[in-house]
């Protein structure tokens, strides 16, 4: 899911409607692939920037998140119904886990039930909204960098940390 769409500067880009010309098209969107979770319970916040989504790097995401439960406490992850959550690779790994790690699935097409999808509507808004990043990079440091993005997550109330 992409953390936030928006106008990038691209360079050598011919005239919109000059056929034949070899003109090139620009890319109309850019999107930076995020794993999230945000605790019901105190407002804290793990995140971690992943080139692709799948199956390896959601049990990775899984692993970082085992590092910030409470001691003695089993972890519940509640997630939307996305292909590499319902994974067979996970299986193995996930039975391994299971006094540990349990995961809860929302119903389809259930994004007001899901508690990240008001983390990233807040994090476009504070952190994005009406500022222009010539590149993508900026975007991302505009995101993770607290000094950057000046009123989140102190004015979404969150804790953010690493993954």
């Amino acid at each position: 899911m992409p953390l936030s769409t928006t106008w990038l500067t691209l360079r050598n880009v011919g005239t919109a409607g000059s056929k034949g010309s070899g003109s090139l098209q620009a890319p109309t969107r850019k999107s930076v692939g995020v794993y999230g979770a945000v605790s019901a319970a105190d407002g804290r916040l793990v995140a971690q920037r992943e080139a692709k989504f799948n199956a390896a790097t959601f049990q990775q995401f899984l692993g970082q998140l085992l590092n910030h439960r409470r001691n003695g406490r089993k972890l519940l992850v509640v997630l939307d119904n996305s292909p590499h959550h319902h994974a067979r690779a996970l299986i193995p790994w996930l039975y391994e886990q299971r006094s540990v790690l349990s995961l809860d699935f929302l119903p389809p097409y259930s994004p007001k039930l899901n508690g990240i999808e008001r983390v990233w509507k807040l994090t476009r808004r504070l952190c994005t909204h009406n500022r222009y990043f010539p590149v993508l990079d900026q975007l991302v440091d505009a995101v993770f960098e607290p000094e950057t993005c000046a009123n989140f997550p102190s004015k979404a109330g969150l804790k953010p940390r690493r993954a």
